[in-house]
């Protein structure tokens, strides 16, 4: 290139720079809000809201560039859940991310026209919170954790690790449509596994331990912990009894396990934010959550900790070591 032509193409694209400048200040700043029912200390949460920001990124949806975020942490407390969601939509955001069951009900009760979207829930439409999967017809959408037909695999994997299992303790939530269809999916094939099951109330969280220690009396127990917002809140106390109480316990996500639970079988819920990231994106452009299915996960994880099985005298299948997706030595 000529020096006179170089500088000419530098004096225009120098021209242009005012320009370009100009248009990224006058851009429009979306606000995000994202409702979590958790401690703001939770470890999970870096994971999961990074993931959700990553994805956002790749769309072009940058914070304090084209998105600000208004991030509120509830705990497990359905009246403190219900504060931070009416404080978020006062906010009036163009769109809310709303973690769980709880939450987008508290989000719903408080709009019925901000955009939501949910990158974790149990059974939507079971819960009120859209129409039908295919249509949700509202204006809340996302992602499943998992399909009821996925519990009877807690069985199965639980009769893998643990051959002897004949009585098998279900702890579920049975405020939720989810802890009765998940309980449901299990009875259906507990019979061909040949245990007998018990359900066990998360309500009262005193009262779940005497039932366990009740149950832990008989020999050839076991334990699996259906999905629910309350069973998070309990981790530590549910990881805790199963250890004391030398129950083999299937969890629904890796975070038990990474607690010191025995083995999980469940959706990621990282890819659960990352997948959601995509439809923000494309509320964020103009479309709309009645016409955008809520979807089920791709992928389910299995994660493993050999540490806890060793503690409870466990030979874990070396087929199940070699598929797991994670193993904690």
């Amino acid at each position: 290139m000529k020096r006179r032509e170089f500088i000419t193409l530098l004096g225009g694209g120098a021209a242009a720079w005012p320009v370009l400048v100009r248009s990224q200040q006058s851009e429009r700043v979306r606000r995000i809000g994202i409702l979590l029912p958790f401690a703001a200390t939770d470890p999970q949460l870096q994971a999961w809201v990074g993931a959700l920001l990553q994805s956002l990124a790749l769309s072009g949806w940058i914070i304090d560039r084209n998105i600000h975020l208004e991030t509120h942490y509830a705990t497990g407390n359905v009246p403190e859940i219900r504060k931070h969601a009416a404080e978020l939509v006062a906010l009036a955001p163009d769109i809310i991310v709303a973690h769980g069951t709880a939450a987008v009900s508290a989000v719903l009760q408080a709009t019925r026209t901000i955009p939501i979207v949910f990158p974790v829930v149990s059974d939507p439409v079971g819960s009120g919170l859209v129409d039908s999967l295919a249509r949700p017809g509202g204006n809340a959408t996302g992602f499943l954790i998992l399909e009821y037909d996925l519990s009877g695999k807690w069985l199965e994997l639980l009769k893998q690790i643990a051959p002897n299992v004949t009585r098998v303790a279900v702890i579920r939530d049975t405020a939720r449509p989810s802890g009765i269809g998940e309980y449901g999916a299990l009875a259906s094939v507990a019979q061909s596994f040949k245990t007998e099951l018990t359900p066990i109330s998360l309500q009262d969280p005193a009262g779940m331990e005497r039932s366990i220690s009740t149950f832990a009396h008989a020999p050839n127990g076991g334990l699996i912990v259906t999905t629910s917002g309350l069973a998070m809140d309990n981790c530590d106390v549910i990881v805790a009894l199963a250890a004391r109480y030398k129950l083999p316990a299937v969890y629904y996500e890796r975070a038990f396990v990474t607690a010191g639970g025995l083995i999980s079988y469940g959706s990621n819920f990282a890819e659960g934010y990352r997948r959601a990231a995509a439809y923000v994106d494309r509320i964020l452009k103009g479309e709309k959550p009645a016409d955008l299915p809520v979807q089920a996960p791709t992928k389910y994880e299995l994660v493993i900790n050999l540490k806890t099985a060793k503690g409870l005298d466990l030979a874990i299948p070396q087929s199940l070591i070699t598929t797991a997706d994670e193993v904690i030595e």
